[in-house]
């Protein structure tokens, strides 16, 4: 039996759909991208991962996207190996989440994301760093907030 609900209680908290906007920007400030989001958080019973998170993404030009993101918890970490990443993602205080993962097929990459939740649970403001060989070269800015049924 898995205790990421009780180790990683703010974890926890983000279960359930959000909705937002990713704006992606160069070292500079210049916008290179932006598109709308729609994430799935989870922490399905008797299934194989503890966790399991969904990425919708959409562009104004009818892209779309999608990635399933299934994670295995270990001693208050949250541990990804998907066929796209590795990484893994841990709670820094009472409101922040911290996220790092390489991609596998460019293994010079990797980001670290910063996830703060508000304490009523409903407003997310999220941070990646970029990196390529060790150097910063883009952000993403994401502000999203909980779907409401």
């Amino acid at each position: 039996m898995s205790n990421i609900r009780e180790e990683m209680p703010i974890l926890a908290r983000h279960e359930g759909d959000w909705v937002g906007t990713y704006t992606l920007i160069d070292t500079q400030g210049k916008i290179l991208d932006k598109y709308e989001s729609h994430l799935t958080c989870q922490f399905p019973e008797n299934a194989p991962y503890p966790y399991y998170q969904i990425n919708r993404y959409s562009w104004a030009d009818g892209k779309k996207e999608e990635y399933e993101f299934p994670g295995i918890y270990s001693e208050k970490n949250l541990l990804f190996d998907t066929n796209r990443i590795k990484g893994r993602a841990w709670e820094a205080d009472d409101s922040t989440v911290i996220l790092h993962f390489t991609y596998k097929e460019q293994p010079e990459m990797s980001l670290y994301e910063m996830i703060l939740l508000s304490p009523c649970n409903n407003y997310r403001a999220r941070t990646w760093h970029w990196f390529k060989n060790h150097q910063l070269f883009q952000r993403t800015l994401i502000q999203e907030e909980r779907l409401r049924s």
